[in-house]
């Protein structure tokens, strides 16, 4: 992470300057403060990505910083604390409120060098262990051999070898987030951070602390622009952001900067934006629900990722990538997919797509029992899971409710529409809608009919 910005925050003028030449002589890019309230102010203005920061100062030292940056026993950022003339305690103080690590002037520049590096790497493996833990699905890469699969990851190895901006499309489950995941791992970025942010979760009441921080007297809480800095932010499901907030997002995403709620400068960042929506965003634009300008913004590279039941044959691959990552990860029993199973579910519609597999698989790994997992128990699990069933999908309980409701009603028609021999009239009649509003239905969920 040679290009990592560091603040360094000390009285003393001649190691503010050598520490500052140190690390730009190393590719680091350094900000210098003589006191706690230079510190404040540069942390207003550019969230740092490694705090080095001594302990004396004339007006507020060092361990008050630590617990002014604190929230909840956790610093925003690593911090290494330098002192001339520390004590035990002084360093056992700083280490429990969060500090990295502690150096002793005078300083030695191998140590203190090596420690940086130690630290910036340290944050690093933090941010993606609690992305794993998360996502809970460690997916290197879209999986599949199928032609379609292929032609995916092609393009986005392809994406990846720019800094363009991508839209992603696709059904709920289809693996949007795994494809922008794959697609980080693979640029130039792929050391800077990968932060997710779900439309649904920016309420009109609380959208402008996740995506734009906010600056009080108790500090600074830094949003998800801020913190994507130097990487990506991973937009999921953005039709469900407001209009309000679609606006404020698309002036901070073309100037590259934005004012925090609270404060008055605005904070500089550079960030590479991966959007996703499950949602047909061209209509919702059409429909006024969606920004057009925010849309192109957005849709400089547009990707699909294909609903399972349009790439079959992979569904044995899923299957025991699915197994073997359980049974690693979980810690569940290893049972095998008789060939009779495998061809039922390759035959099956996967309303949830790679999601409900997912979900099968480890559903059948905890409550099956012997080696093999036969017809007869898939049969049981799709029963149990199907929406015209009386139990409720286990898949569908973990989407949104829009997401869900479509998910029942694509299944739930296409069910019926095979029943009625691909007669949409008699659909209409077994269904109670109105035959125009139901052919806009079924188009809107892609389901394609005849005209009898």
């Amino acid at each position: 992470m040679s290009d990592a910005y560091v603040l360094v925050v000390d009285d003393e003028p001649d190691i503010r300057e050598l520490v500052r030449e140190i690390l730009e002589d190393e590719g680091y890019e350094v900000a210098v403060a003589e006191d706690a309230t230079a510190a404040r102010e540069a942390l207003r203005s550019r969230r740092p990505d490694l705090v080095l920061l001594d302990i004396w100062m004339p007006d507020v030292d060092g361990i008050t910083l630590l617990k002014e940056w604190s929230r909840e026993g956790e610093l925003p950022f690593p911090v290494i604390v330098m002192s001339g003339h520390g004590t035990v305690e002084t360093a056992v103080e700083a280490t429990r409120l969060g500090a990295y690590d502690f150096l002793e002037k005078p300083l030695s520049l191998a140590k203190l060098l090596l420690t940086v590096e130690r630290a910036l790497e340290t944050e690093q493996l933090r941010r993606e262990n609690v992305g794993l833990r998360r996502r809970a699905q460690p997916v290197s890469e879209p999986i599949g051999r199928s032609p379609v699969m292929q032609q995916l990851r092609e393009q986005a190895r392809r994406l990846a070898a720019h800094d363009a901006w991508a839209l992603i499309g696709g059904e709920a489950g289809s693996g949007k987030r795994t494809l922008a995941r794959y697609i980080h791992l693979l640029s130039a970025r792929r050391q800077g951070p990968f932060v997710e942010l779900a439309g649904s979760a920016l309420a009109r009441d609380r959208a402008a602390a996740e995506l734009f921080g906010v600056e009080s007297a108790d500090g600074i809480h830094y949003g998800a622009l801020e913190q994507a800095s130097g990487g990506v932010l991973f937009l999921d499901e953005v039709a469900d952001i407001d209009p309000e907030t679609q606006a404020r997002l698309l002036n901070a995403l073309e100037t590259q900067s934005f004012v925090r709620e609270g404060g008055l400068e605005p904070v500089r960042v550079n960030v590479r934006v991966l959007a996703a929506s499950s949602r047909d965003l061209a209509a919702e634009v059409a429909a006024g629900r969606f920004r057009q300008d925010l849309y192109y913004r957005l849709n400089v590279v547009p990707l699909v990722v294909p609903p399972l039941r349009e790439h079959c044959e992979d569904v044995p691959e899923l299957l025991a990538h699915y197994v073997d990552q359980f049974v690693s990860q979980d810690h569940l029993p290893y049972r095998s997919f008789s060939v009779a199973a495998q061809n039922r579910l390759r035959n099956y519609s996967w309303p949830g797509n790679v999601r409900e597999l997912k979900n099968l698989v480890q559903r059948l790994l905890i409550l099956g029992s012997g080696e093999r997992i036969e017809l007869e128990e898939v049969e049981a699990a799709l029963r149990s899971t199907t929406p015209a069933g009386e139990a409720a999908p286990v898949a569908l309980f973990e989407l949104p409710l829009r997401e869900a409701r479509e998910a029942f009603e694509r299944e739930y028609l296409r069910q019926r529409l095979e029943a009625c021999g691909g007669s949409v009239g008699r659909l209409a009649k077994l269904a109670g809608m109105e035959r125009t509003n139901l052919y806009r239905k079924l188009k809107a969920l892609g389901i394609s009919v005849g005209q009898k």
